[in-house]
C-alpha cells in the first residue's frame, strides 16, 4: 500500500509478500526498512537460501540501483514491513551530503562483493545520516 511519510513515499507489505524477485528490474529506486524485517533470499543450486535478514535502518535494493541492473536476490517480508522508497536521485543527494552514509554503503557493498554474509551479526549495516 503506497503512502507518504513526511515527504518520503513508502510501501507496506504483509508477512510472506514478495517485495521484488531475483531478476526483476530495479526501477531506479531502493528502500529503507522503516518497520519490520525483510529476508533477502537467493536461488543457489536450485535451492532458495536466506542470505540476510534486514531490519529497521537497513537499505534494500541498492545493489540493483548502483549497478543499474536487475535485482540479484529476492526480498520477502518476514513480517509486516514498511519500506521508505528512495529514488536514485534522492539517494545520490543523500550520499553527497552525508559522507558517513557514503562510507557505510561502500563498506556494505564491499562485504557483499566478498561474500561476507556475517555482516548482520556484526551490525555492519549502513544507516542514514
Amino acid at each position: 500500500m503506497p503512502g507518504l511519510l513526511g515527504d518520503v513515499p513508502y510501501r507496506t507489505y504483509d508477512r510472506g509478500e514478495v517485495i521484488f524477485r531475483q531478476g526483476d528490474e530495479g526501477n531506479g529506486e531502493c528502500y529503507l526498512v522503516h518497520e519490520g524485517t525483510v529476508q533477502v533470499r537467493k536461488g543457489i543450486d536450485g535451492d532458495e537460501r536466506v542470505l540476510r535478514v534486514l531490519v529497521k535502518g537497513d537499505l534494500l535494493g541498492e545493489v540493483a540501483l548502483f549497478r543499474d541492473a536487475p535485482h540479484s536476490a529476492t526480498a520477502v517480508a518476514a513480517e509486516r514491513v514498511t519500506l521508505l522508497v528512495i529514488s536514485a536521485d534522492r539517494l545520490e543527494n543523500m550520499v553527497r551530503t552525508h559522507p558517513g552514509l557514503a562510507i557505510a554503503l561502500i563498506r556494505q557493498l564491499a562485504r557483499m562483493a566478498a561474500g561476507d554474509d556475517s555482516m548482520c551479526a556484526r551490525g555492519g549495516r549502513p544507516r542514514p545520516a
